[in-house]
Parts: C-alpha cells; structure tokens; sequence
C-alpha cells in the first residue's frame, strides 16, 4: 500500500506526517500501521487501512500498568498470523494517568495522544467542584487541553442560575473554557463540535454526567447506550464498560470512557499546580520559600484568604491534592519519602518548640 492511500485511510484517525516519521522503521519491516480503538483483556480492535483487526498485545510488555497497550495508541501490527500481534506502540503524545485502588500504588493510564480533555459535568446535580478540580488536575498533567463542559443545561431554565453555575466553575477552573450544553435540544453543541473537530477528545466524568448522551449527539447516531439516572442524585449506571474510539462525521476523534467513580492522582505535581494556579502566583509572594501556606509568617497565600481574595474552599482542595500527591509519589520514590521525612520531623520538632515555649510563658 503506498504512503498516500495509507494516508486517507487513517487520516481520519489523527494519522500525520510526524506518526508517519515515527512508523517509517516498522514500515521497512512490513508491519501495518493502526490505531488502537478498543482493549479488551489482553486484546484490542486496531483500525488499519486493511479495516479493523483483532490483535493480541501479549509482546507488549505486560507487567507495568504503565506500557500497556492502551486505547488512543498508534501501533505496529503484524501483516498476518493467527493470531496477529501488536509488536509495540509509537512513542506517546499525551497520556492519561490515574492511581489505581492497589495497595503497590501504580497508575493505570485510561486513554493515549489526546488533544482535549473533556470533563462532563452534571447540572442535573449539586456542583462538586473539588470532583471538577481532581480531574483537571490529571488532564494538565496529561499534556491535554481541559475543556469542562456542562452538561444537561435544558435542565437549568433560569438564566441567572446557570450563569452563577458557570462562574463557580469558572473560578475552580483557570485557563479553561467551560461550556454549557444540552444534548436534549442542541445547545451549546455547535461549539464543542467545533473544538473536538481539531484532533482527538477524550470523554471523562462520573456515572450519571451525561457522557453516552453526549457521545451519541457529537456522533449523530445512537452508538452508546444510554440509561436514566436516578432522580435522587443524578447517578447512573455504567453504561460505557470500555473505553472505545470514534471517528467524528464533523473530523476529530473521540475517546469515550466508563464513569470514573475513583480519580486518583498518580504524580501529578504539575496538573495540581496548573488546577491553582492563582495560589502559585500568590505563593511567589510568601515570606518564605518552601511556606507550607499553614501557619508561616508573612503568607501571602493566607493574607488572600483573610482578604476574601482566595476562598478557603479553594485552599483546602490545594492542601488535599497536594497531600495526596506527596503520598503516591512517596510510595514510588525512595528521594522524595527521605524529604517527607525530613520535613515532617521538622515540623514535628517546631510544633515541639512552639508548646514549650507557650508552657513557659504560662509559667
């Protein structure tokens, strides 16, 4: 098959010059270029300009969660062979990554090479904007552009209460744009079609935010299933069981994913730093320059809070994901739980001063 019939056939799929640098070694060696749009158990669905096949990915190393074949992936594939194996993935544009409920602590990575991060977001429902701030905080760390969108805004019909909605994730949100949409009526739609267009999206939220709806309506067809979510707190069930990869009628590509009821961090220091980025740029104004923002003098980061300039809120969802950031890194890296240590002891031994002091001058 010659580069340019290669070309038309995977176009559609994100395929370009650069993946094509990147196969040219593969290619020498006839083995097919594809994309991986489904994984299942130790196999996936690659499209090709051969169609889509079935392949095996047990050359793929298996041990780390990490290098696991993953949907998103631009892979070699094998000509023939029964059955046919992927011998390796193309180096990784992106990669979405959260922690696993293991007690090892690993990360498992849920999509690769997206473009956007598109996190759904219920209106049906009480806005959880520490939920929104966790998953954009993996989205930056991606390398992904974050995008919020609003889902099921026909179910919000005051003006002024929407655009209070919107200015509440606004704010949690920094440096992304937020949308308002509704799949029921069209809403909104015209523009995400517009942004998910220019390369490959991917589709996270809870249960119950709408994702399958969505999904179908940026599709124009009923591909995904869809189920009512209960009336008493907008949950639904687990209608997407895999994550799978659409070509979109309008150009883009889609990754939809199951609802994600655990978002862990997995070393994400600096989609956390991306998520509150104002209280970095507060931080640059502390008296000190590993402040902890908890107590030190001359905080900069706790006079805004005085002021009403930064929202406590804000600041506890900042000390929550950092906190538990230090702790999954802490598990994987013997340098950084010496420096926890360290500096736990030292805060340990200033508490220590502080106590005797205050008992002396009781005395």
């Amino acid at each position: 098959m010659t580069s340019t019939s290669l070309f038309t056939a995977l176009a559609p799929y994100g395929w370009d010059d650069a993946w094509a640098d990147e196969f040219a070694p593969y290619d020498a060696e006839g083995l097919l270029a594809g994309r991986v749009v489904r994984v299942d158990r130790g196999q996936c669905d690659v499209v090709t300009a051969d169609g889509l096949l079935r392949a095996d990915t047990a050359f793929v190393t298996p041990h780390d969660p990490l290098r696991v074949v993953c949907t998103g992936d631009w892979v070699a594939v094998e000509p023939g062979g029964n059955p046919r194996y992927v011998r390796t993935y193309l180096p990784r544009r992106t990669a979405f990554v959260r922690s696993t409920s293991s007690k090892r602590s690993e990360g498992q990575i849920l999509a690769a090479n997206v473009d956007h991060a598109i996190v759904a977001v219920s209106l049906a429902v009480e806005l959880d904007l520490g939920r929104i701030e966790r998953f954009l905080a993996l989205a930056w760390e991606s390398g992904a552009q974050p995008l919020v969108v609003l889902t099921k805004a026909d179910l919000v019909p005051d003006a002024a209460t929407l655009a209070h909605l919107v200015q509440d994730v606004e704010t949690t949100a920094p440096g992304v744009p937020v949308l308002t949409v509704s799949a029921h009526d069209g809403d909104g739609l015209d523009v995400l079609v517009a942004i998910v267009s220019g390369g490959t999206s991917v589709l996270l939220g809870q249960s119950g935010a709408g994702k399958s709806t969505l999904a179908n309506a940026l599709i124009g067809e009923d591909v995904m299933d869809v189920r009512a979510a209960r009336d008493v707190d907008g949950k639904g069930r687990h209608t997407t069981t895999t994550r799978n990869l659409l070509a979109l009628p309008g150009g883009g590509v889609l990754i939809d994913t199951p609802g994600l009821r655990g978002v862990g961090l997995f070393d994400a220091e600096s989609g956390v730093g991306q998520v509150f980025s104002e209280i970095a740029e507060l931080a640059e104004r502390c008296r000190f320059h590993d402040c902890a923002h908890e107590a030190e003098p001359g905080c900069a980061v706790l006079a805004a809070v005085a002021s009403g300039e930064l929202g406590e809120r804000r600041l506890e969802s900042y000390r929550k994901l950092i906190r538990e950031n230090q702790r999954i890194v802490a598990k994987t890296d013997a340098r950084v739980r010496a420096e926890l240590r360290k500096d736990w002891k030292r805060r340990g031994a200033e508490g220590k001063a502080a106590m005797e002091a205050k008992r002396g001058r009781v005395r």
